[in-house]
């Protein structure tokens, strides 16, 4: 399946997704703040700092055998709590990771996977189409991601595929550090990352001119949806 860039490919979904591409004879090509557990092409970089996104992109494009078929953006971040509540670098930070990020990087990708007529999946959340209270920064940012991939559909149609994946909750370290009022209760049934992971290799691997526009993937109990 090619080289895929995954942002967010140390941890959680991001991972499961770099351990699926490897089993489907895939490179994934990772983004993230630390180096992740495989042992693939990787930068450090942080997407708050969008300005240090187009290296990292285009290194790893460089070093890889072979062209850039696939990205996939599942670095993301959150901070709970009501708007007045939350430190406003703090709440900027979720919206410019999860919104401004996704769009630096496959803004950096764009030129390569346009030669290659590869494709794009996002990740938004099921608090992208469902808003939920104490979840400003997270629900604009994935909401953004919504309307960011939509429109970027429509502008890269018949050039790069592009997917919207809307997951539900999982069981990653996602909810890790937050006060109980913020965490899954105890008998939640989550959904497995890797579930969700095959789901991203699955719209990666269309045959050309086939297009999965749109994928919500949750456990069957999930509460945010619909």
């Amino acid at each position: 399946m090619g080289n895929v860039l995954i942002t967010g490919g140390a941890s959680g979904l991001g991972a499961a997704a770099v351990d699926a591409v490897l089993r489907h004879g895939g490179t994934p090509l990772v983004i993230d703040l630390k180096a992740p557990a495989a042992d693939v092409p990787h930068e450090i970089a942080d997407l708050s700092e969008t300005e240090t996104v187009d290296a990292a992109v285009r290194s790893l494009v460089e070093r890889a055998d072979g062209p850039l078929t696939g990205v996939f953006t599942a670095a993301g971040t959150d901070a709970c709590g009501a708007l007045d509540d939350v430190p406003a670098k703090e709440w900027e930070r979720v919206v410019t990771v999860n919104l401004l990020g996704t769009a630096a990087v496959v803004r950096s990708a764009l030129p390569f996977l346009r030669q290659s007529h590869g494709r794009v999946v996002t990740c938004a959340s099921t608090l992208g189409i469902k808003a939920v209270g104490d979840a400003t920064a997270y629900c604009a940012s994935k909401f953004g991601v919504v309307g960011f991939t939509k429109a970027l559909a429509a502008e890269l149609a018949g050039e790069v595929g592009v997917t919207l994946l809307i997951p539900g909750g999982m069981y990653t370290a996602f909810f890790d550090g937050r006060t109980d009022q913020y965490k899954p209760p105890p008998d939640a049934k989550l959904n497995e990352p890797a579930n969700v992971a095959e789901a991203v290799v699955f719209a990666l691997s269309q045959p050309a001119g086939c297009e999965i526009r749109e994928l919500v993937v949750a456990a069957a109990t999930e509460s945010s949806w619909p």
